[in-house]
């Protein structure tokens, strides 16, 4: 329901200033999101290059996966302590100097603490990126401001792995971080100059350190949990089972924390708003398809059909070209007052069918194959991406449209941790269980097995290796083509996995509380 206030107008820019603003803030946002995956590809070079192991090497993403998500809920209330134009302009520094500090590190634990920082500076600028678009553009015009900051959500997951494996093959890994400083130091000029402070903003008289610690051991806890999880073998780990306790009553703590004091440092009272609550599920489900997919795709295609990380990336782009081109169509769709849901649903089938079509992928399967469906998925992902965003925030303005930005950010971040462990737990347990039914044909009396086996030492033999030596690199190929095989197998199933995912939002999307006007237009009292 609106109320009557006597908040002054709010002056909106326009021309150039406008502009500038909203390039500078989605600038910082494509950044950030590009850093939470462009150092997957180096990993392997950095982990040779400081001596450290695959297991220790995670560290450098899961450090920076964690600041991330914990300093996200936080950026509504530190923006308005500080100001909004001196916490942006902060966090761009931040990054960039953490950025700076990383590609100088010469050893795990210094790189580590630089990506934690790294990721605190980041997070500030995600859900304050998103705030400065939203601001710039009046409240009938919020699907477009939500459309601008969708396209530098989906672009920058999606051109972290191209680049950084360019970067990678080409240069070093140490320029992965220095390919920041650049950008960085414009943004932080651009930052100081243009962006203002929230209109409206009013400074906390007090800070809830109880409720900050609270979320931080909650969100910490738990988002280790999610990254680490597997490597650790779950719950058969003290340490999983331990930070799981923690988590859980640090989170119980958190909320009856920020519901009995009224200076909350989350203000989570917003969920009495019931299309919040529907669009941070839908929001949760969006960052596990978003991250789930860009997460399962190259491990699929580099395992099973040995693809260049570099192939792998640069094969990516055309989809994400056409989620970018997409999103405005969205944008003017809403504006002209179609029905968020059935743009959603319609968004839905398009990803649904982008999975479905991987998930009878087979050992001749080439980029041909890969190129509609991927279109499919950059449309879809436009399609589900701007409503929901709108959905998200609908209705709220000022400080409590900031902590909903946050909350947001924050749900589809955990969303894609909760899909990237759901997805590696799947296809962990569903190798297993097809090596197991596949290797049983490998045996002497398997006369197709056989055949190739004596057909591999023959070839060996006729290269000049011994019976022994022939046997051993026959045995040798015949596993790595039983694995090659199980991968696919195992893939294609979790592709197919994520789709039953994808199609169990369709009943959420008829939940949603729907009256035109009232969910793509923000109010503004």
């Amino acid at each position: 329901m609106s109320q009557t206030t006597n908040i002054p107008a709010i002056e909106y820019p326009t021309g150039a200033k406008k502009w500038i603003l909203i390039l500078t803030a989605i600038s910082c946002a494509i950044l950030e999101l590009l850093d939470t995956t462009i150092v997957n590809v180096s990993l392997r070079e950095i982990s040779g290059n400081i001596g450290a192991t695959t297991t220790e090497i995670a560290w450098v993403v899961t450090a920076y996966a964690i600041s991330n998500v914990i300093i996200i809920p936080l950026t509504s209330m530190l923006s308005d302590f500080f100001g909004r134009r001196v916490y942006f302009t902060s966090s761009v520094v931040i990054f960039t100097f953490a950025s700076l500090m990383c590609g100088f590190s010469t050893n795990l634990w210094t790189l580590v603490f630089w990506r934690f920082v790294q990721g605190l500076g980041g997070g500030g600028l995600l859900s304050t990126a998103q705030t400065i678009i939203i601001g710039a553009f009046p409240p009938n015009k919020i699907s477009t401001a939500n459309a601008i900051f969708g396209m530098g959500l989906i672009l920058g997951p999606t051109f972290g792995p191209t680049l950084g494996g360019f970067i990678t093959d080409n240069l070093s890994w140490n320029w992965v971080f220095f390919v920041n400083i650049p950008i960085g130091v414009t943004a932080t000029f651009l930052s100081w100059k243009f962006i203002t402070d929230r209109p409206g903003a009013v400074k906390p008289s007090r800070i809830d350190w109880w409720g900050i610690l609270f979320l931080v051991s909650a969100i910490g806890s738990i988002q280790y949990v999610l990254e680490e999880g597997s490597a650790h073998d779950w719950f058969d780990s003290n340490e999983i089972i331990l930070l799981s306790i923690i988590g859980v009553f640090s989170l119980v703590a958190f909320i009856y924390r920020e519901l009995s004091i009224d200076y909350p440092a989350v203000n989570i009272r917003l969920y009495k708003n019931y299309n919040l609550v529907m669009g941070s599920i839908m929001n949760f489900m969006l960052g596990m398809m978003l991250f789930g997919s860009v997460f399962i795709f190259p491990l699929f295609v580099q395992i099973s059909l040995g693809w260049t990380a570099t192939q792998t990336g640069v094969f990516m782009i055309p989809g994400a070209i056409f989620t970018a081109f997409s999103m405005p169509l969205v944008g003017k769709l809403l504006g002209n007052g179609m029905n968020p849901k059935r743009i959603i649903i319609i968004g839905i089938f398009l990803t649904c069918t982008f999975l479905m079509l991987l998930a009878f992928s087979s050992p001749d399967s080439s980029e041909k194959n890969f190129f509609i469906p991927f279109i499919l998925r950059g449309v879809g992902m436009a399609f589900m991406m701007s409503p929901i965003l709108s959905l998200a925030i609908a209705g709220l303005q000022g400080k409590d449209m900031a902590q909903a930005v946050g909350l947001a950010n924050m749900i589809r971040s955990l969303g894609g941790s909760v899909g990237i462990a759901l997805i590696n737990v799947f296809i962990t347990k569903r190798n297993g269980e097809i090596r197991n039914s596949m290797i049983g044909y490998v045996n002497q009396y398997d006369e197709i097995s056989t055949s190739r086996i004596q057909g591999l030492v023959q070839n060996f033999i006729g290269k000049g290796y011994s019976q022994e030596q022939a046997e051993a690199l026959a045995y040798k190929m015949m596993e790595g083509a039983v694995f090659k095989q199980q991968a696919l197998v195992g893939y294609n199933q979790g592709f197919f996995m994520v789709a039953c995912l994808i199609l169990c939002c369709i009943p959420i999307v008829f939940l949603i509380r729907y009256k035109k006007g009232k969910i793509t237009v923000a109010s503004d009292h």
